[in-house]
């Protein structure tokens, strides 16, 4: 699957046309245009017909196999060429409407017809020669097409002057919506603007400025103040600030020093780093951030497919009235004919649905892109519409709701057996684990841990682990661990996260280790409360005790403790049979076992900083902070999207409504038609960029 521009697309139809066709096509497997950005994501065989056929239906836009990286390229000048040739055209004409009659008087009307003539086929050549190709295609129902019919009608039945102003009309009308929908574009696509241009590696005591995608893991790159940082990696030299805001929207500045991970994409604001590289580019946060936000326009929203559809229909009905209209009545009750010829053709006029085809795909792309500012990224415009259905919310607990940063505080032994020996026997069970409360263990321990090493080692998913030392049976983990095994021991409720310990089949203690609520975690549920969810659970593997703890703090309404991975599933189901389609149930997670339960959600959500791959990979909307509060936020966006998604598509069919009756009641004239279609065109454009002003 690769993703291609379609290059002077400035036509919301033809990009419905483009989809549809290729579609068609039998060496394709997947295709998706998206008019907002411009681009075409196509999977096919055969790259050499698909590019025929675009020729085919549109030949002047061209595909170009790579988008360029430099986005504010092509910024729309308002007094260029195009600008300047209209203006003359204008002149001409308003002379010709000004000096009418003394035109009129010469020649026998002679000079008049040949100046708005001249005007009508100098502003409106370039329509008229694409509806004669059309035309010959079969192509009947465009924007071209219409024109064309609409303006040669009044020609005919003698509206000259009326004809010319129309076409000038639309074409000036045309000009400003392209100069709306590139400034849009602009606007959007300068958000995606992240994408590291070079580093500064560090070899044999030099420094060399290569291309991010030449670093490898571990190799050493220098953070200049005022530079974005190029790759992922831990700083071994420095401290600093961080502008974090392009990758996650967190406008406040935050302080690093040596030992800290650091992002790619964000921004060095005032000491000098050294970071070692710990993820090849193409592996980095801001590599992943720009692909899920690129991949996310192929994904799109039932509006979006119900309004291709629509298009398809409505331009043929209206034009179908518009016939009705010109010859039912005279032929019928004997009416004057070019009278409700000028009424049909003043509905032909307004029957194409460009602000329709045109302002959705570009509010749901703007919806996208002001979230990805905010540090939520999401992967397609059909989950945006998803999260604004969004009345349960569940979160797993270790990483998501609490902070996930472990730590050692109480060592409880029994049976005889000493503090530190039981902390050695825990780091040497959990040494191979990278889990949370294993990694807690080992930098307690904090000894050389090369010596740790386990005879046998087996995970017990949901239990523990099982391991030999000594020629010992080595059990670590939790209660249910205990109980599984038959092993006698008191401590069963612990208001605490705890791993157990016992040395063949005899208890030798617990380690106690703390974790803490996130400190905007209470946020989160009362900001989702205000945003209409009903209900917000919690899911974890800890105890019921600890479980009721968190949940009375965080006023959930309720919680499901002691699970297993698979059980996560099955409680997550349950939830959702209980509710209709509009009903939706969101799950947010971090690790790997999340992510089961975060691809069986109606929405899955991961925490994208530090949540594992896999989660990621599964979600349907990332989190780049990591925090529980930006679930809120995403909901709040998608619901601000789809409104003026709505506002758009109501707007558009009642002016077009109006339109339709006032024009066969002979209430409108061609002037209006087109000032009504232009006008609702370039207000949904408007509209539309109103999704990026997000608080």
């Amino acid at each position: 699957m690769k993703k291609y521009e379609l290059k002077n697309l400035d036509c919301a139809n033809c990009a419905v046309k483009i989809e549809e066709n290729l579609r068609n096509l039998n060496t394709t497997r997947f295709v998706s245009v998206n008019f907002a950005d411009s681009s075409l994501i196509i999977d096919t065989e055969d790259i050499a017909m698909a590019k025929s056929k675009i020729k085919e239906i549109e030949p002047g836009i061209e595909l170009i196999e790579s988008l360029p990286e430099n986005t504010s390229a092509g910024i729309p000048v308002f007094f260029n060429k195009d600008f300047y040739f209209l203006l003359s055209i204008v002149l001409v004409y308003l002379s010709g409407l000004i000096f009418q009659n003394e035109i009129t008087s010469l020649g026998n009307g002679i000079p008049k017809i040949i100046i708005f003539i001249s005007v009508y086929i100098l502003a409106g050549w370039r329509v008229l020669f694409n509806a004669g190709r059309k035309i010959i295609r079969g192509s009947l129902f465009d924007e071209n097409f219409l024109m064309s019919v609409a303006t040669l009608g009044a020609i005919i039945i003698g509206d000259l002057a009326e004809a010319a102003g129309v076409m000038i009309f639309y074409k000036v009308g045309e000009y400003l919506q392209q100069l709306s929908l590139q400034k849009s574009r602009r606007s959007i696509k300068s958000l995606l603007e992240i994408k590291p241009s070079y580093a500064n590696l560090k070899l044999n005591g030099e420094v060399q400025k290569v291309n991010p995608e030449a670093v490898k893991i571990n190799q050493t790159i220098l953070v200049k103040p005022g530079e974005k940082i190029p790759l992922d990696g831990e700083i071994i030299d420095g401290s600093s600030q961080l502008d974090t805001s392009p990758l996650t929207g967190e406008s406040l500045p935050k302080d690093v020093n040596k030992g800290d991970i650091v992002l790619s994409g964000t921004i060095n604001k005032s000491g000098l780093l050294l970071v070692k590289v710990t993820k090849l580019f193409r592996d980095s946060s801001v590599a992943k951030m720009l692909e899920l936000i690129e991949n996310a326009t192929n994904k799109k929203a039932e509006t979006e497919k119900f309004i291709t559809s629509f298009s398809r229909y409505y331009t043929p009905v209206v034009t179908g009235i518009a016939l009705a209209v010109a010859f039912f009545p005279p032929l019928l009750f004997g009416y004057n004919l070019s009278e409700w010829v000028y009424r049909a053709l003043v509905l032909l006029v307004i029957s194409c649905p460009c602000a329709l085809v045109i302002s959705i795909p570009l509010g749901y792309f703007g919806g996208i892109g002001a979230s990805s500012r905010k540090g939520i990224l999401i992967k397609g415009s059909n989950f945006l519409d998803a999260l604004t259905e969004v009345k349960t919310v569940v979160f797993d607990k270790t990483g998501t709701l609490t902070k996930g940063s472990f730590k050692v505080t109480d060592i409880i032994t029994k049976n005889g057996f000493d503090k530190d020996e039981l902390l050695r026997l825990a780091a040497i069970a959990e040494s191979q684990s990278n889990h949370p409360l294993a990694k807690s263990i080992k930098d307690a321990y904090g000894k050389e841990q090369s010596n740790l090493k386990p005879e046998q080692y087996t995970e017990l998913p949901g239990f523990g682990i099982l391991t030999w030392i000594d020629g010992k049976k080595l059990l670590a983990g939790n209660d249910l661990l205990l109980h599984k095994e038959n092993i006698e021991h008191y401590d069963c409720n612990l208001n605490k996260s705890v791993v157990h310990i016992a040395v063949d089949n005899k208890y030798a203690g617990y380690i106690a280790i703390s974790d803490e609520v996130k400190d905007d975690a209470i946020a989160a549920v009362t900001n989702l409360r205000k945003d209409g969810v009903d209900k917000i659970y919690m899911l974890t593997g800890d105890n019921q005790f600890i479980a009721k703890s968190i949940s009375e703090e965080l006023k959930l309404d309720g919680y499901f403790a002691e699970l297993l991975p698979e059980q996560k599933v099955t409680i997550l189901e349950t939830l959702t049979s209980k509710h209709t389609d509009k009903h939706k149930t969101a799950f947010v997670g971090d690790g790997i076992n999340d992510a089961p339960v975060i691809a069986r959600a109606d929405v899955g959500i991961a925490m994208g900083a530090f949540g594992s791959d896999l989660a990621i990979e599964t979600a349907d909307v990332v989190l780049m902070t990591d925090k529980p509060s930006k679930v809120a936020e995403a909901i709040k966006i998608a619901k601000r999207t789809r409104t003026i998604v709505l506002q758009n598509i109501f707007f558009a069919l009642f002016v077009k409504a109006v339109f339709i009756v006032m024009g066969s009641f002979g209430e409108a004239t061609m002037w209006e038609a087109v000032f009504a279609d232009m006008g609702v065109a370039l207000l949904a454009i408007l509209n539309s960029l109103r999704v990026l002003k997000v608080e």
